[in-house]
Formats: C-alpha cells, structure tokens, sequence
C-alpha cells in the first residue's frame, strides 16, 4: 500500500514531510497492532484482558490502577477486566510485599500458557508475512525499524 498523505511538490516532485510519515508510522503500526491481536486465540477474551494478559506476559507486574493507567480506561473497568481473567485461571492476586493493603496482578501457569501461545501465534504470523516479501523489502523494514528504535531511544 502506498500512503499519498502529503500533496507538497518541489519543482514538480511530491515531497513527505516528518510529520507525513509520522502518520503513516503510527497508523501502520496501528494496523500491524490490531491484526497482531486478530491472530492470538482472542476469540475468547476481550481487547482489554488480551492487553493485560500480554502485558502481565511480557513480565509487567502491577495493580489494577497501574494497568489502568497504562491501557488508559478507568480503574472500575480494570477491575472488571482483571476479575474475569481471574475467574478464568489466567492471574491471580497477591499481597504487595511493599503495601500489603494493595493487590497485585500476577499470572497463573495457564495465563503463562496462554500468553507464551498467543505470542508465539502473533511471530509465527508476522514471520510469514515478511519471509513472502523479496529479500531487499525486509532489508528495508529492518533498517526502518533500527532507524525507528534510534530514533524512540533519544
């Protein structure tokens, strides 16, 4: 797909600014974000408990409050969110060791299951669809995404 956001020429030649391809970054990225979800076994679970569920999987330890935040809902909702995915098997609350008045959010064997599955999926997919593209388009992505990572590091 070709992105056409940006209308400016020089001497007759269409030219892309930073911000252009900001956009076009944040709404392939989005994209690829959303298809990554479509792929995980997310059948079952909502957008909000596949995002905690990869959250916790990817070692995030935290309160309901701080997931909330982080995903940016209430914290009434994460509540609800985390209840199901407890109801499920997939975490389980444990006294803060810092706070024992706060609960935090951990996963089970079977939420670490899940997540290591969903993960696995979500390559395996991504793997494909790159390895059907000619060889100098992944050199290209990469070098966009190490120019990406030099770029968010700063």
């Amino acid at each position: 797909m070709q992105f056409g956001l940006s209308r400016r020429t020089v001497d007759g030649v269409p030219t892309t600014t930073a911000a252009d391809t900001a956009t076009q970054v944040r709404v392939v990225f989005g994209r690829l974000r959303r298809r990554m979800r479509e792929v995980a076994q997310a059948d079952d679970l909502s957008a909000s408990q596949l995002a905690v569920l990869i959250r916790l999987g990817k070692g995030e330890v935290g309160t309901a409050s701080t997931f909330a935040a982080a995903e940016g809902v209430r914290p009434q909702s994460m509540a609800a969110t985390i209840a199901v995915l407890d109801e499920r098997g997939f975490v389980t609350r444990v006294a803060d060791p810092d706070d024992g008045r706060r609960q935090l959010v951990v996963l089970t064997d079977a939420g670490r299951e899940r997540a290591a599955g969903d993960r696995e999926a979500r390559a395996e997919w991504l793997a494909t669809r790159l390895a059907a593209l000619p060889d100098e388009d992944v050199a290209t992505i990469q070098r966009a995404m190490d120019l990406l990572d030099e770029a968010t590091a700063r």
